[in-house]
């Protein structure tokens, strides 16, 4: 939600003299669309062209000026967005996920071509059972956990599921996405052309113990130049969603001084 970490980057920026907009996905949060918490590689990624669409009618905005920044999944869809809207000027992502690298192949690619195969069969399945029922069905409530879970989900349920970043809008306090949203994901690599985003920047944020940093280094190295790689020490994957000491806020305003110039 913009309530989390991306107003939290917002106001950070603003605080730097920038014009900043922090958006809610569609069909999530207070944004529109029917039914609620459905997920699209291709919708999100659209997400961004249309703020772009609205900063660019503000009469206070330079048109020609405008970059986008992504955090973890929506870092991935920002490098989508900006290899095909040739409006964007200048993209910079933290601690990003290649969302459907991840649904499609597992963590570190470790995901099985039955596995894969099984998990689209009930997938598709459970298309049948919705239409049906006219309404979709949707997960288990997000980063509950159980025990014995891997620290990365750990550090998931304290950012997700307590004070820190809780916000009653979010998908996690209601339940999950719906079941079928992981489809589009499974067979739409949306970091395809991310070589196209030069002759525009990009620069690349992630914490040195994240279990999430291949995502930008592979990133990284499938993109043209100009672009940058920073790693933050110690920092893992949720602490740049919201730890002020270690988000590097000024280097975020320095890329986008020179870039937007």
């Amino acid at each position: 939600m913009k309530e989390q970490s991306s107003g939290l980057y917002a106001n950070a920026m603003a605080e730097r003299g920038y014009a900043v907009l922090a958006f809610d996905p569609s069909y999530t949060g207070e944004s529109g669309g029917e039914p609620r918490n459905i997920a699209s590689p291709d919708i999100n990624t659209e997400d961004f062209s249309a703020a772009v669409d609205y900063l660019g009618l503000n009469p206070r905005v330079d048109r020609n000026r405008i970059g986008i920044l992504g955090i973890c999944g929506f870092g991935g869809f920002a490098l989508n967005a900006t290899a095909v809207d040739k409006r964007i000027k200048a993209v910079a992502t933290s601690t990003m996920y290649d969302m459907t690298r991840v649904a499609s192949k597992g963590y570190n690619d470790s995901r099985t071509l039955a596995e894969r195969t099984q998990m689209l069969e009930q997938m598709s399945n459970q298309r049948w059972l919705d239409a049906e029922r006219g309404a979709p069905a949707y997960g288990p409530v997000m980063n509950e956990l159980k025990g014995g879970e891997p620290q990365f989900l750990v550090d998931y349920h304290d950012y997700y599921r307590t004070p820190r970043g809780f916000h009653p809008r979010s998908v996690n306090s209601n339940g999950s996405w719906a079941r079928t949203s992981l489809i589009p994901f499974m067979n739409m690599p949306i970091l395809t052309y991310i070589a196209e985003i030069s002759p525009r920047p990009a620069l690349f944020i992630h914490g040195e113990k994240a279990h999430s940093r291949y995502f930008s280094e592979t990133a990284y190295a499938a993109a043209a130049e100009p672009k940058e790689l920073l790693i933050v020490p110690v920092a893992n994957h949720v602490d740049l969603y919201d730890r002020l000491d270690k988000i590097p806020f000024d280097k975020l305003a320095d890329f986008f001084a020179k870039n937007l110039k």
